[in-house]
């Protein structure tokens, strides 16, 4: 191993992996941890919002500890595992001379220094890409029946952490057009597509979730400059701090000078460019661009080993990022040195709030896929997020965990009660109430669809079929329909009651697996904006569901 990974290299890493294990269990979930952690309650080959991996590694780590160092024990491995491969990309003889260049460079990269403990879907995407990257730079020096299986295995493990590393291999592939003639690289996405295949057949069982809501039914909003394509350029800055300079100028200098260089560029410049495009059409999360550190770190080392001005500056300006970072790390256990109240802050406490005065009974929380994990994590005690048409769908509306509330003494908590049987405020001072079912009924899984809408004339008649997935009956009469309306952008304006009529034959109870036909007037207040409507559903009296498919309004 020595002769890959130099002694002092040795010791630096083992430092970062201490330092991370310290902080991963001194310090309390954020929310998306929470989220993934409910994902790891019931291993799948797909969620809602993203493919399996963080799941996987979440339950792989509550093996070996439990709490918080449970759900990132495996993080803080893929992080030490990043730098080590990053490491191995870089040939230069001159980088064993400054190693502790290569550590300043690395860990000062804002979130690769934060993935380094945080379990979320990028930690194991970073690590992944890196090791494509070392893959298939082997693979380029000697293509081969194992390199092939190596470099498959290593796509499927890639696209197992998050969508977006299509995105890498996709622009690895345009770097080198070669490869479509390369029998080996056909091997590769052979074993590639049968690693990935029963995630594609989840994905075909669920009605492809996953990928309907990331490309066609998230919610936008009208273009704004400052926000969208400026916020894009801010997020570029953020990722990298103080070092950001350098680090773009050592990537648009390097010349293109052999296969592996041009994949590194084709991959950097590749994704800027396709979410600068995307900028102009929603708002670029900093998350999204955050593969890019992989390629962009080799080719900044690289760069500076030799350019000596850019490697005091990224070392000087790195050094000031880390300690940075350090400070704002400390500050996610110690509550009075981090700037403003984080996700980390006072999750015990507002949890502790609601099992004072509620128990052991479960908890309802409306409108959050957030709170309702971290409720559970923090207590053992089974929790559901009630998603309704003012928010979106989650990995709580296709699991069966309603089943776990339904029919139950339940607190139902929500920020829109106007007041409640208790009341807590998060450590943001955000006010919930939270007022006591017995026993809470949803049938949110009850699906609507329009099926013969000729127009939206007020008091034009449309009908709509209404399906239940359920293995049991669903009373018509603790079922109310309204007309949701939506703008281009897919946002809710309002909810509108409708008067409905039966079919020929008015069921009593919606049979498990029937469809029913209903019929409704169009309502006379129907906006002008509007340009989507669709039937959603209120169930003894809870706030109108996510139930509709969307219809367009020609």
């Amino acid at each position: 191993m020595r002769n890959y990974f130099p002694k002092i290299f040795l010791y630096i890493l083992g430092l970062f992996f201490l330092l991370n294990l310290l902080q991963a269990w001194s310090t309390q979930l954020i929310f998306d941890e929470a989220y993934y952690w409910y994902y790891a309650r019931e291993i799948s080959w797909g969620y809602f919002d993203h493919p399996p991996m963080v799941a996987w590694l979440i339950a792989l780590g509550q093996l070996f500890f439990e709490g918080e160092l449970g759900v990132r024990f495996l993080s803080c491995i893929l992080g030490i595992g990043t730098m080590a491969v990053l490491w191995l990309l870089v040939d230069d003889p001159k980088k064993k001379d400054y190693i502790p260049h290569f550590f300043v460079l690395i860990a000062s990269m804002t979130l690769v220094h934060a993935y380094g403990f945080l379990m979320l879907p990028d930690t194991p995407l970073l690590f992944f890409t890196a090791l494509f990257f070392l893959v298939y730079k082997r693979f380029l020096a000697s293509p081969g029946v194992q390199t092939a299986i190596l470099l498959g295995l290593v796509m499927a493990a890639l696209m197992y952490s998050k969508y977006h590393a299509f995105l890498v291999i996709f622009f690895v592939f345009l770097s080198n057009p070669g490869l479509i003639r390369e029998r080996h690289a056909w091997l590769a996405v052979l074993i590639s597509l049968t690693a990935y295949s029963p995630h594609l057949m989840w994905l075909y069982d669920n009605h492809f979730v996953s990928v309907r809501y990331h490309l066609f039914e998230r919610p936008n909003r009208p273009y704004e400059f400052f926000d969208f394509t400026a916020g894009y350029f801010i997020n570029l800055i953020a990722i990298f701090g103080l070092t950001f300079y350098w680090i773009y100028r050592a990537t648009f200098k390097t010349p293109s000078r052999d296969l592996f260089t041009k994949a590194l560029l084709f991959v950097s410049i590749g994704i800027l460019l396709f979410f600068f495009i995307s900028s102009f059409q929603r708002r670029v999360q900093t998350q999204w661009i955050i593969v890019i550190c992989i390629p962009m770190a080799v080719l900044a080392y690289r760069y500076m080993l030799n350019h000596e001005s850019a490697r005091k500056w990224i070392f000087r300006m790195g050094l000031v990022n880390i300690c940075i970072l350090m400070f704002l790390r400390i500050g996610l256990v110690f509550e009075p040195l981090f700037p403003v109240v984080y996700e980390t802050h006072g999750n015990r406490t507002w949890v502790k709030k609601i099992t004072s005065r509620a128990g052991d009974i479960p908890v309802v929380f409306e409108n959050s896929y957030r709170m309702a994990p971290m409720f559970e994590f923090y207590t053992g005690i089974p929790s559901f997020s009630l998603n309704n048409a003012w928010y979106r769908e989650n990995q709580y509306s296709i699991d069966a965990s309603e089943n776990r509330v339904r029919n139950k003494k339940v607190l139902y908590v929500s920020r829109y009660l106007p007041g409640g049987d208790i009341s807590f405020t998060m450590p943001d001072s955000t006010l919930f109430y939270g007022v006591y079912m017995d026993p809470f009924r949803s049938y949110r899984k009850l699906r609507t669809e329009i099926i013969d809408m000729t127009g939206t004339e007020a008091g034009e008649r449309f009908a709509f079929e209404v399906r239940n997935p359920y293995s049991f009956g669903v009373p018509i009469s603790e079922l109310k329909f309204g007309l949701e309306t939506l703008d281009r952008y897919k946002q809710i304006l309002k909810v509108i009651p409708l008067t409905v009529v039966p079919g020929e034959t008015p069921l009593p109870l919606l049979p498990p697996g029937a469809r029913i036909t209903l019929f409704a007037n169009f309502p006379s207040d129907l906006e002008e904006e509007a340009a989507f409507v669709k039937v959603v559903i209120s169930e003894n009296g809870l706030r109108w569901g996510l139930n509709g498919k969307r219809k367009a309004i020609e």
